[in-house]
């Protein structure tokens, strides 16, 4: 609502940021239906309060599909593509079939809907490097953040159309 500093007051300020933490409420509100990838802070325990961790959820949701020895991940659902798998899947009414694990494919696409940096971009390719390194990895978004973008975003008036200039 301010553009400029000179019309900077107080009031103005306080609304900018409960607005930026009315977002991150309603973004938590939302992961709470998660049952995996439902936090991204680890608070540690009790006694080692040092041990606290921050693990983005682009890290968690690329440790699951590239880790084979979970058969079922929780929040990642598999869609069937072909006879074989929707067999599969009417089968599984019936008996106990494993459904296809979303690592099981050597072709990997990501879309990050509201932006990536290169940062995360660089994460997921040595993820995928050093746990399936015979898997390709496609990285698409909606945008490019830079960190000056990811911050225009968050004071962004209408989210869904920003008004920033990225």
């Amino acid at each position: 609502g301010c553009d400029s500093s000179l019309n900077l007051t107080s009031q103005k300020a306080t609304d900018a940021v409960d607005g930026i933490f009315q977002s991150l409420r309603d973004i938590a509100r939302v992961r709470l239906h998660m049952k995996q990838f439902h936090s991204i802070h680890n608070p540690g325990s009790n006694t080692h309060q040092a041990s606290a961790s921050y693990k983005p959820l682009l890290k968690q949701v690329v440790e699951e599909v590239c880790n084979p020895d979970r058969p079922d991940p929780v929040d990642i659902e598999h869609i069937s593509s072909g006879l074989t798998d929707l067999l599969k899947t009417g089968f599984s009414m019936f008996m106990k079939v494993n459904r296809p694990h979303p690592g099981d494919h050597p072709l990997l696409i990501i879309f990050m809907v509201g932006g990536v940096s290169v940062s995360e971009v660089k994460m997921v390719k040595d993820l995928v490097a050093t746990r399936k390194p015979s898997t390709q990895v496609i990285v698409l978004s909606s945008v490019l953040l830079t960190p000056h973008s990811a911050v225009e975003l968050l004071f962004a008036s209408d989210r869904l159309q920003p008004d920033a200039r990225i």
